[in-house]
């Protein structure tokens, strides 16, 4: 299974330079292998609401969880330490740290335009490399 990375789903939904790339990623694949966290979700539903999108946002939820069958992985309160140690361990910032957690509990792949994910230990794909695989 993948996690799809908070900058990958905005690629699409904001239509900037990789967005077909995400959507061949996204047509590819059924989207019950496909997992987003609640703070990718929630972070989703911040900017687009700052940007008056309510509509992308509307969309979103609509194609991603209540059409699809994409995975919602939440991390409860007590991972907190694991998270904090990974910023730690990798110089991440919260938002990746959480991503990388919730990632290695589910065993996911992560799937991100953010290079910082490449010092981890897990890594990250981008759509095109998972395509070309």
């Amino acid at each position: 299974m993948y996690l799809v990375d908070t900058n990958v789903w905005l690629e699409r939904l904001l239509d900037q330079d990789r967005s077909g790339d995400v959507g061949r990623f996204l047509d590819h694949f059924p989207s019950n292998i496909l997992a987003v966290t609640d703070f990718a979700f929630h972070s989703i539903a911040v900017l687009l609401a700052r940007l008056g999108n309510q509509k992308a946002l509307l969309d979103f939820v609509q194609d991603v969880f209540v059409d699809g069958a994409v995975v919602l992985v939440r991390l409860a309160p007590e991972d907190t330490t694991s998270i904090v140690r990974t910023m730690e361990k990798f110089n991440l910032d919260f938002d990746d740290a959480y991503q990388y957690v919730a990632a290695e509990k589910q065993d996911l792949t992560i799937v991100s335009f953010d290079a910082d994910f490449d010092r981890t230990e897990l890594g990250r794909k981008m759509p095109a490399d998972i395509l070309a695989d």
